[in-house]
């Protein structure tokens, strides 16, 4: 696994207590007819929903997580033939463009099959490793993909829009910019951190601060933030870490399951629906001595398509965004911080 430097060389939360107890993630069962409601509800109220009996075989699953984990293993040396991330490919520690560090290390590649053939080429060359992960990988997006745009269409019937494929279509397209991420967060075990000469300790004769008095915190693994596509689909092993923040600003845990997909809200479609579904704020910690991988796939549409609220949902109402294309948007992400509001800048009313 990479060896990450310290964590007091990353951002650290102290006495981080999400709240966990009272509230529960919208659960959505893709089978039933009700699902369409269920699914918007959630996207109003959290812009983050979990489902289940989703479709995607558990072999696709298993199969593309054991990749993952043997990728991860590798030595740096190796991994680091599919980098530096610019913001695609291989990298640890740094993510983006600004600055922002995180507790991770990281594969981000495009959804097209030859990009990831290519990818994983400059790391195993041409032998069974690298068919191995790149059958892994098609077998795993196709699925989830599919997924994804069932889940849009669903929003749509909810939303009482036609046509049913307003949403998906944008994933379907050939030129579709979707991406693909797998995350890992290594163990960190030094969670402790001593609060000497800050008011919060004693001085003794030797000048030394009472290491006794200590408070526990939390490394980020990576930094609260929105995405900005239109859909994202994500899963971990059965590892904590990934928290939401909720509209009035509090945060809560999301309990893992390995067998379940998380769907987030992303910026693009906070856009489309005129905020009436909003995306969600989310981050994911450091906070046991156990390995944390996670898949995501991010639904996004093509590079020239031009992103404004939808005219069947302003009717009667101010359209709360300037228009813009997929390209400036994105590019403008890739070079704010994390944690910035990214959408501010296109909004026709500033806040």
């Amino acid at each position: 696994m990479v060896v990450l430097s310290k964590p007091e060389h990353f951002p650290f939360l102290r006495n981080c207590n999400a709240n966990d107890l009272l509230y529960e993630i919208p659960l959505i069962d893709l089978s039933k007819p009700e699902s369409k409601t269920g699914i918007v509800k959630a996207c109003e109220d959290f812009g983050f929903f979990k489902v289940v009996n989703h479709g995607v075989p558990m072999e696709f699953i298993r199969r593309l997580e054991s990749q993952a984990v043997e990728f991860f293993s590798l030595p740096l040396s190796e991994k680091e033939k599919a980098g530096p991330a610019s913001p695609l490919g291989y990298g640890h520690k740094r993510i983006g463009r600004s600055g922002d560090m995180g507790w991770v290390e990281y594969l981000l590649l495009t959804t097209d099959p030859d990009f990831i053939s290519r990818k994983m080429s400059s790391i195993f060359g041409e032998s069974e490793n690298t068919d191995k992960l790149r059958i892994a990988f098609s077998e795993y997006i196709s699925a989830v993909k599919k997924m994804a745009c069932e889940i849009l269409e669903l929003m749509a019937e909810g939303l009482t829009i036609q046509p049913r494929n307003v949403f998906s279509k944008l994933l379907m397209d050939e030129e579709s910019d979707s991406m693909v991420r797998l995350n890992h967060y290594p163990p960190c075990q030094e969670l402790e951190m001593d609060l000497v000469g800050n008011g919060n300790g004693t001085e003794n004769g030797n000048g030394n601060g009472n290491r006794n008095n200590k408070r526990k915190g939390n490394v980020i693994g990576f930094g609260e933030h929105t995405d900005p596509q239109i859909i994202s689909v994500q899963r971990s092993n059965n590892t904590t870490g990934l928290q939401i923040s909720l509209r009035d600003g509090s945060w809560i845990s999301v309990p893992p399951d390995q067998d379940s997909f998380f769907i987030n809200v992303g910026d693009s479609l906070q856009v489309m629906t005129n905020r009436r579904f909003q995306s969600v704020r989310h981050r994911v910690i450091t906070n046991s001595a156990k390995s944390r991988v996670s898949m995501i796939y991010f639904g996004g549409p093509p590079l020239c398509e031009k992103i404004a609220p939808l005219p069947c949902l302003t009717d009667g109402e101010e359209s709360l965004y300037k228009e813009f294309t997929w390209f400036e948007f994105k590019n403008f992400v890739y070079n704010s911080k994390l944690a910035d509001n990214r959408l501010g800048n296109f909004e026709k009313f500033a806040p």
